[in-house]
């Protein structure tokens, strides 16, 4: 009962040890003379440094496309993305029956049109702004086992089919062919639309007046490679390449994608009476969307000559998204742990505090929102085995830019279980007791509890992706307070 007593006390003075920094007397008053909680703290200063990002697993459900630069750092980042079409099973309730398509081309059926829509809830820059891109037909599909990073080049892996489709598309991501007022509508889904009309020369030799037609006649052919998405883009559409050609100023957020097949084909109207039933023609369109049941993928460009400059400045340290910058720490494990070899870590608190952008601008790149901690022989690890914040190890920060007391911080508020971590690791390691932060996006689905509360867990972990950019107090050449750990150890005397 006593221990638990003293577990109790301990946690009510770490608590209010959160709120004052002088805690040399709160054992000898908290706890009687058999019995003494000793509590103790120290800071501890901290190194950091940026590092290139290189590529990172690019595992997000949006894909990106455009090309924008910082109007802070100057860099240029381009955004291309591979995506799929996925197939509900046993597809048959869009094709109308053959024998009923309207639309013929000597003597054949025929698809009307066809187009791709890329639809985006959200952009960076300048949705007037005039972009071009190049959709590249894939040779093969992009499977599920394979950890494709940002930096893979589909045209170099040779994933694009030779002398296949390849349709160029000029845009803005305000469509002003489409009515303002619809434009305008809840209703609206803001796309980006790339016309698939050109004439299309299939593997075979076949050729057709349209990829629609192509996509169409493959389903009466063989219904069975509807069948599902693995057939489907393994036998018929493996998928495009969109690569951003020309333009500056705008990157799409593509959260959902559509191949869609425009049909004309002839129906039969009843009427009333049903005595004077009439054949009409009716049109209808077929539609194969990009969804998370398959693969979309970003393959991001930065610029090589600034952000090696920006690795380079030792006045402070960069976090960039997307695969841009990270920043690196370095944690004095033997001086936390060198006095204090009997006391037990109960917390260690690391706030990094973010630099205001120097450049005043309406495109300034936001603060990304959560950033990961993980050891640094664990950055491509954590990602590939899809982990999750485990509290040891790996913990969360959110940017807090409201509040009085953490104003435009990250804190990470207990990392002790790190520091044990480094200590149990092979000393002889380069890396032992270095850590990574990194920008992420983080999914959480709400759960009942034993109470019937409402609960959060967290599912998902994935890189940022996203336009974000800040500069953290820190680096070598560092002109503000040093970057610190506090820490506070208890024992019983």
């Amino acid at each position: 009962m006593k221990l638990q007593l003293l577990g109790g006390l301990l946690i009510a003075i770490l608590a209010l040890s959160s709120c004052d920094d002088t805690t040399n007397d709160i054992g000898s008053s908290l706890t009687n003379n058999i019995d003494k909680l000793e509590i103790t703290t120290d800071t501890f200063t901290i190194s950091t440094r940026s590092i290139s990002a290189d590529s990172v697993l690019a595992r997000n459900s949006t894909a990106y496309l455009g090309k924008i630069r910082d109007p802070e750092t100057g860099d240029y980042v381009t955004g291309d993305c591979m995506i799929q079409f996925h197939t509900l099973e046993d597809y048959t309730q869009n094709f109308p029956i053959r024998d009923s398509v309207a639309s013929k081309l000597n003597g054949e059926i025929i698809a009307d049109s066809c187009d791709i829509r890329l639809f985006y809830r959200s952009f960076y820059g300048d949705s007037l702004a005039a972009m071009k891109l190049t959709a590249y037909e894939m040779g093969k599909p992009m499977e599920e086992d394979v950890k494709y990073y940002s930096n893979f080049d589909p045209s170099k892996e040779g994933y694009l089919r030779t002398n296949g489709l390849q349709v160029d598309q000029t845009y803005t991501l305000t469509d002003l062919s489409v009515n303002p007022k619809e434009r305008n509508s809840k209703k609206y889904s803001h796309n980006v639309r790339i016309r698939l009309d050109k004439e299309y020369t299939d593997k075979d030799g076949t050729v057709y007046n349209n990829y629609g037609t192509y996509v169409m006649r493959s389903y009466y052919k063989n219904p069975a490679n509807f069948r599902n998405s693995y057939r489907f883009i393994h036998n018929v559409v493996p998928g495009f390449f969109l690569k951003s050609q020309s333009g500056l100023g705008s990157m799409a957020y593509i959260t959902n994608s559509q191949l869609n097949i425009y049909i004309r084909y002839k129906t039969t109207v009843k009427s009333k009476d049903r005595k004077r039933d009439s054949l009409v023609i009716a049109s209808g369109i077929a539609s194969f969307a990009g969804t998370e049941e398959v693969l979309q993928k970003t393959t991001v460009t930065n610029d090589h000559n600034i952000l090696p400059k920006l690795v380079a400045d030792n006045t402070c340290t960069y976090l960039k998204t997307p695969a841009g910058i990270f920043t690196e720490i370095t944690i004095p494990v033997e001086q936390i742990l060198s006095k204090h070899k009997n006391d037990t870590i109960n917390s260690a608190k690391v706030v990094l505090t973010r630099i205001n952008n120097s450049v005043q601008s309406d495109y300034a790149l936001k603060a990304p929102t959560t950033l990961l901690i993980i050891p640094k022989d664990s950055l491509y690890s954590f990602f590939e085995n899809d982990r999750i914040t485990n509290n040891k190890n790996s913990f969360l920060a959110t940017y807090d830019k409201g509040t009085s007391y953490n104003y435009n911080t990250y804190t990470f508020n207990n990392i002790s279980g790190l520091i044990s971590a480094m200590n149990r690791s092979d000393k002889k390691s380069a890396n032992w007791n270095k850590a990574v932060i990194i920008p992420v996006n983080t999914t959480y689905v709400t759960s009942k509890n034993a109470m019937g509360n409402d609960v959060n867990i967290l599912t998902r972990i994935v890189h940022d992706m996203s336009m974000t950019s800040t500069r953290l107090v820190g680096g070598s050449h560092n002109t503000n307070a040093p970057v610190t750990i506090q820490v506070i150890y208890s024992k019983f005397k």
